[in-house]
């Protein structure tokens, strides 16, 4: 895999890794919150509340539906890739690294590492 002459985008976003040509977020759900949000970083995954149960796949719905609006995706640009039942997911995104990149840092700025204030 080539990188680019500046340091790699998602070295400072240990939720970010690129697998066979497609990026993929890492991503931690707690479902059954009031709204749907990005919290943060915990544990090397993106945090997400879901304002969704987690029953029939509803969460994982909302979650791939949320991000990919997020993102000014189309939903089939989003797809879970693992976790299916387990809150720890990995999601494959059709859009450029950078893109996800822009979108942490504007959502989350600094705040990369999860720990509370």
């Amino acid at each position: 895999m080539t990188e680019p002459a500046s340091a790699p985008p998602h070295t400072a976003w240990p939720c970010l890794s690129m697998h066979e040509g497609a990026v993929w977020l890492a991503v931690s759900v707690s479902p059954n919150a009031r709204r749907t949000q990005a919290e943060g970083l915990h544990d090397g995954a993106l945090r997400v509340r879901l304002a969704a149960p987690p029953v029939d796949g509803k969460a994982n719905e909302l979650l791939l539906a949320w991000l990919a609006g997020e993102l000014g995706l189309p939903r089939r640009a989003v797809r879970l890739v693992r976790g299916e039942t387990a809150r720890r997911k990995w999601l494959a995104v059709d859009a450029p690294q950078e893109r996800l990149v822009q979108w942490l840092q504007e959502h989350l700025g600094e705040a990369r590492t999860g720990a509370g204030s």
